[in-house]
């Protein structure tokens, strides 16, 4: 299983547009057979900064996920293009 989390910011006057690509990569990243879980979050009193957490069964779902179009088309070309700035943690689960 591999599970991280991406921290964005954004300007805040770029927060609807960010909100409007991330619902519609949510709703398709989870109809993808290798994701567990995609949970897309603005943190509360922050409105520029954007929390996601995800799962995949592994590495290659997560490379397939990377590869898909409404990943490219709401993320890669998306609103990737508006983050001034991002942290990817990689988490282990304790099982």
């Amino acid at each position: 299983m591999i599970s991280f989390t991406v921290r964005m910011k954004f300007a805040e006057a770029d927060h609807d547009t960010v909100d409007e690509m991330l619902r519609k990569l949510t709703l398709e990243s989870r109809k993808e057979p290798g994701c567990v879980t995609y949970v897309a979050h603005f943190v509360d009193g922050d409105p520029g900064t954007v929390l996601i957490y995800e799962q995949y069964v592994d590495e290659a779902a997560l490379e397939a996920h990377q590869k898909t179009q409404h990943f490219r088309e709401y993320g890669a070309e998306g609103f990737y293009r508006l983050m001034r700035a991002q942290q990817v943690k990689y988490l282990h689960a304790i099982v």
